[in-house]
């Protein structure tokens, strides 16, 4: 029996896998592919190098978000939150390699919603298709959240910050109109480029304004809620896993996407880490989050300035991916896909313009950074990021859990990883749901400066 952890590697397997049953012809790849046969296409999508994947991923996964960490780091002491970065950091690796391996099995997988119509049928489809919608959402309006808060700390609250969410949000919608990832990709590229220059300037400016001798906890004494708050805040650094099986899809190879999540996996990491401790270090227990808000007021609008890209271009992965979601649920099979027709690209803006203002209603009905993050974290995150994967390798190996030493090992470790969504699910949305409740004085829909 064909192993379900590993996949054929032949160069001229042009399906990345999927084999029909018990035979070894490989299924034509043209007839799975969520975009089909695009050889003669107007539109292609099927374009992306593994490098352009592994960027794109690390522009949905890395923003300013990152400066939230520090913060974490402050409540959990140096050592338990170092500690936590890795371990998310390993279990988010695996269970987006199985994704890897899931969409290789099966080639028309495109969106959380394809694979719960394979687990469970329509009501999968539909179940996980609006869960990966709404987290993609929630994700999308924390970008124009932290929009405002950005020009609110550059104009000195020059004016309502309802007006710079929707500044935002018409940026946002704009830089969302290209209907490939190929073109998102070059916009991924200064995303990252911006988080990372305003990360080094946090913590060198970080660094010089030190004045006095701070004190940094190697490990604290903190409250249940408190401290699962913090978690959920490192377990937001690594959310990426909704938007594996789109990218795959417009992979030129998608049995390259390993070298994708290696990148991710790998600088994300370094980034996370380095910079929640140099921060911490230098501001201690007093850090804000986002830690730039730590700086004096010049230098907190210079780093806010350079990060002006990356606010905007990690939401617009996001609400690419969002976007073509919808679109290709609607067009799937037809040539109006690859099509520059009225109602192709009509469909597109459309769908973008419905989706980024009902995220941007959401970032002005949660205007609670931390919060926001920790919901999200806590509701979507951690299916689809750690219980869903687990789901999938469970089902690609149905009636092989004790085959062998190894297969036992990797059984109960799936299990463990599931246990874990679990609680990550109850327990943040009770510590997510009472803070919320407690910031209840922070007014939603407000023109008051969330800075």
């Amino acid at each position: 029996m064909r192993d379900e952890e590993s996949v054929p590697v032949d160069k001229k397997d042009v399906t990345g896998g999927a084999y029909e049953k018990d035979t070894d012809k490989p299924l034509d790849a043209n007839t799975l592919e969520p975009f089909g046969n695009e050889e003669h296409a107007e539109v292609k999508y099927r374009t992306m190098q593994w490098w352009h994947c592994g960027m794109l991923m690390i522009a949905e996964n890395v923003s300013v978000g990152i400066l939230s960490l520090p913060s974490a780091v402050a409540t959990l002491g140096m050592v338990p939150a170092a500690i936590m970065i890795l371990f998310i950091s390993a279990l988010s690796w695996y269970t987006g390699y199985v994704i890897g391996q899931f969409k290789l099995r099966h080639p028309e997988i495109h969106s959380m919603g394809d694979a719960g119509e394979l687990l469970m049928g329509p009501f999968g489809r539909e179940l996980l298709g609006l869960g990966q919608l709404l987290l993609l959402i929630f994700l999308m309006a924390s970008n124009i959240l932290l929009f405002s808060t950005l020009m609110n700390v550059l104009t000195d609250h020059g004016t309502c910050t309802l007006v710079f969410g929707v500044v935002g949000l018409i940026i946002c919608f704009l830089g969302a109109l290209p209907r490939t990832m190929d073109k998102v990709y070059v916009m991924s590229v200064i995303s990252f480029l911006s988080v990372f220059v305003a990360t080094v300037i946090t913590m060198i400016v970080s660094g010089v304004e030190t004045k006095e001798h701070v004190i940094n906890e190697v490990t604290t004494e903190v409250g249940f809620r408190e401290g699962f708050l913090a978690v959920t805040n490192i377990i937001f650094a690594y959310l990426a896993h909704v938007a594996y099986f789109g990218f795959m899809s417009e992979t030129e190879d998608p049995r390259t996407f390993n070298k994708s999540l290696a990148m991710l996996q790998i600088i994300d990491t370094v980034l996370y880490l380095v910079a929640a401790l140099i921060i911490y270090h230098y501001v201690g227990p007093d850090v804000k989050s986002p830690a730039i808000l730590s700086l004096s007021p010049l230098m907190s609008k210079i780093a806010w300035g350079i990060s002006i890209p990356t606010t905007i271009l990690s939401g617009v992965v996001l609400g690419h991916v969002a976007c073509k979601q919808i679109y290709v649920r609607i067009f799937r099979g037809s040539d109006k896909m690859h099509s520059n027709s009225f109602v192709s690209v009509g469909s597109w803006v459309a769908i973008c313009l419905v989706i980024w203002v009902i995220a941007w209603v959401v970032a002005e009905s949660i205007p609670v950074f931390n919060d926001l993050l920790s919901l999200i974290s806590a509701l979507f995150g951690s299916w689809f990021s750690f219980g869903l994967p687990a789901i999938f390798w469970l089902y690609m190996n149905q009636g092989r859990y004790f085959q062998n030493w190894k297969k036992v090992v990797l059984t109960i470790t799936n299990l463990g990883v599931l246990a874990i969504a679990f609680a990550i699910c109850g327990l943040g949305l009770y510590v997510s749901g009472v803070a919320i409740h407690n910031d209840s004085g922070t007014s939603a829909w407000s023109c008051a400066n969330n800075a």
